[in-house]
């Protein structure tokens, strides 16, 4: 019994520090406050996700690019283990997704002088054009009302023409995560932006490329996440 209890054992040392050391690269997007390469510790998700593999002498690299490219390299590049912050729904293909690492706001923007009024999501995208990030997969009610009136839809390539684009008036309104927002209009010397309505908060998760490896990564991450609550 001595024996088969000093094998549990070291089985479970081994497997929990089998990653330790490792180096995980991940591709991300400039997404400030959340994740950017000028701002400090390449954002706030970022570094949150850095501190928690930290803990398992795990070393974090971050590469970022546009998002929709760093969606192809991580599904189609094994140097690559996956990609991070992303919403749930804003994955590629087959990707393994870790519970919240870290959360996100989603909301209603608009002028401060402008008045805009609905009731819904539904008729938000019937009355009115809305700015969207086309490189974005968003919520599924979200996407449901821009499928339905796909005439009242205007997508912007990144978060700035987002952003120019609604204070400029092109847009009635921009639906995005609201810190992102105000962040790029201070940078830009822009306050004429308000909330109009909260749709939700979001889950910022790191989507791995499902393989063996990546299999094993995401029950260490989760374990830290747990063992970080």
């Amino acid at each position: 019994m001595l024996i088969k209890n000093l094998f549990l054992f070291l089985v479970v040392v081994f497997t929990s520090n089998s990653y330790a050391g490792e180096t995980w690269k991940i591709a991300s997007l400039s997404w400030p406050p959340y994740s950017a390469p000028e701002i400090e510790n390449q954002g706030s998700s970022i570094h949150k996700l850095r501190e928690l593999l930290k803990k398992e002498d795990i070393t974090l690299i971050v590469e970022f690019y546009p998002w929709k490219r760093a969606k192809y390299i991580v599904a189609t590049n094994s140097e690559y283990v996956g990609i991070f912050p992303a919403w749930p729904e804003d994955i590629f293909e087959g990707a393994i997704i870790s519970s919240a690492v870290d959360w996100s706001e989603v909301s209603v923007l608009k002028r401060k002088e402008d008045m805009i009024t609905f009731e819904s999501l539904e008729q938000l995208f019937k009355k009115y054009s809305v700015g969207i990030v086309g490189s974005y997969i968003y919520p599924k009610e979200i996407s449901d009302a821009m499928r339905k009136y796909p005439q009242h839809v205007d997508a912007a390539l990144n978060e700035l023409l987002l952003l120019k684009k609604l204070v400029k008036g092109r847009n009635n309104a921009a639906i995005t995560d609201p810190n992102v927002m105000f962040y790029l209009a201070e940078k830009e010397g822009e306050s004429n932006l308000e909330i109009v309505s909260s749709i939700g908060n979001k889950e910022l998760v790191l989507a791995f490329r499902d393989d063996e490896m990546n299999r094993e990564r995401v029950k260490v991450l989760e374990r830290l996440l747990k063992e970080d609550k």
